[in-house]
């Protein structure tokens, strides 16, 4: 998992959401309107953030974004949920396509898109849960009823299996970076659990919103689309957000010190956002998106817990208690990569290692149960962005499978690679729109 940001160390300009209208398709004014949280009062955004959470804490101190249920912005020219700040929830879904009819597939994809701007804007898909005609199923579940929008983002990727020869007439389409990732030393990959057509992922600071979401595209692509996996993922594990506090992995260290910011459009340019130069020709729709990788890491908790803490320092390279680096006082503190063991995580992680590869991190962890031998099923659900694999994660991944001290307590289990377009521009756009042009 690299943490130390060759990628990052240890995942926009936004606009006005057209679409969070404050009235229902019927014209009657929706709950959300009633309660302050339609309309226009949901383009606060990100951005306003800081002003709405000073006016709620009644006083002149700041309240964290997270409480105060703000909407992100929609539309713009990048997805939401990349450079975003990073929310405290997440709920992943790779689905596998079932239809075969191109038209059926971009129409539902214009109803997705349709509903992600309602649901990032507090409001419910279609004509909602309560209120429609009696003998018709509701266009929504109704369990995000009277709950804020909790800064959800939605974002969508689209898998290389979606453009294989025969299926849907984008074989000619498929990006040269939408490479099939390389089987790296330690993986054991469970097929199931990897790979998909297309992915959701769905972020927000309460869970039961960022679940509703994924349950609404489940719903409405029925008989076209069907869940091939899925994830749920608690406690960020890396910040867009350099400022504050670094979140811990569930090995206790801090993850993401030197995570790209989602403010530094300098480095998202050069590292995440792919370029007109990248999407030359048939891949053209790709300007303006970025590469995913999601990889689900199980921790071997139980063996990291009885392992002693100059051990576990020594594998990642920095302290425990503050996350400074070998030899340095402060977490932020540039590393003295020579200091640290050649094994160690951080120096085969960071970019000088790397010949400057950077990603963004937005990982989660996760907890799963157990595995019926008594041990947690735990870890790091990976979440990463890039301009090119090719040059962002494979080649970090690669070093790190080979030489990382980590490896003796983590194992890769789940593996996939998707192409994320750009961002839906205006209330007349939709997901994939250039790409099924």
């Amino acid at each position: 998992m690299p943490a130390e940001n060759a990628a990052a160390d240890a995942v926009e300009p936004t606009e006005s959401a057209e679409g969070t209208v404050a009235e229902t398709s019927g014209g009657k004014p929706s709950r959300r309107s009633v309660l302050g949280w339609g309309g226009a009062g949901l383009a606060l955004g990100a951005a306003a953030a800081g002003g709405t959470a000073a006016a709620l804490s009644g006083s002149g101190d700041p309240v964290p974004a997270a409480l105060t249920g703000a909407a992100v912005p929609f539309h713009g020219p990048h997805q939401a949920g990349i450079a975003s700040a990073v929310q405290d929830r997440l709920h992943f879904a790779a689905f596998d396509v079932k239809t075969t009819d191109r038209a059926e597939l971009v129409e539902m994809l214009k109803e997705w898109t349709r509903a992600a701007e309602r649901m990032t804007a507090g409001l419910p898909v279609g004509e909602g849960a309560v209120g429609g005609l009696p003998e018709a199923p509701p266009d929504d579940t109704g369990e995000a009823l009277g709950l804020k929008p909790s800064r959800l983002t939605v974002t969508i990727g689209f898998g290389a299996s979606l453009f294989a020869k025969g299926r849907f007439g984008l074989e000619g389409k498929r990006p040269e970076a939408l490479v099939d990732l390389p089987q790296f030393p330690g993986d054991n990959l469970d097929p199931a659990k990897s790979g998909g057509d297309i992915c959701i992922q769905a972020c927000a600071d309460d869970p039961q919103v960022a679940v509703h979401a994924i349950r609404q595209f489940a719903r409405i692509g029925f008989g076209k689309v069907a869940v091939r996996w899925s994830q749920l993922g608690f406690g960020k594990t890396s910040s867009t957000t350099p400022d504050e506090q670094t979140p811990r992995n569930m090995m206790g260290f801090k993850d993401g010190t030197r995570n790209i910011s989602g403010t530094d459009a300098e480095a998202l340019d050069k590292h995440v956002w792919v370029g007109a130069k990248d999407a030359q020709g048939a891949s053209s729709w790709m300007a303006g998106g970025s590469y995913l990788v999601a990889r689900r890491i199980r921790m071997n908790i139980e063996i990291w817990d009885r392992t002693g803490l100059q051990e576990q320092e020594d594998i990642f390279g920095r302290d425990k208690a503050e996350g400074a680096p070998v030899g340095k006082s402060k977490e932020r503190d540039e590393p003295f990569l020579k200091a640290m063991k050649p094994d160690s995580h951080v120096r085969l992680a960071h970019p000088d290692s790397n010949n400057g590869a950077r990603i963004l991190r937005r990982g989660y962890s996760f907890t799963d149960g157990t595995d019926g031998l008594g041990r947690l099923d735990a870890g790091l659900f990976f979440i990463a962005y890039q301009r090119d694999v090719r040059k962002g994660f494979i080649p970090v991944q690669r070093s790190l499978a080979r030489h990382d001290a980590l490896n003796e307590y983590i194992q890769h289990v789940s593996s996939a690679l998707f192409a994320v377009p750009p961002g839906v521009r205006d209330k007349d756009d939709w997901w994939g729109r250039a790409l099924f042009a």
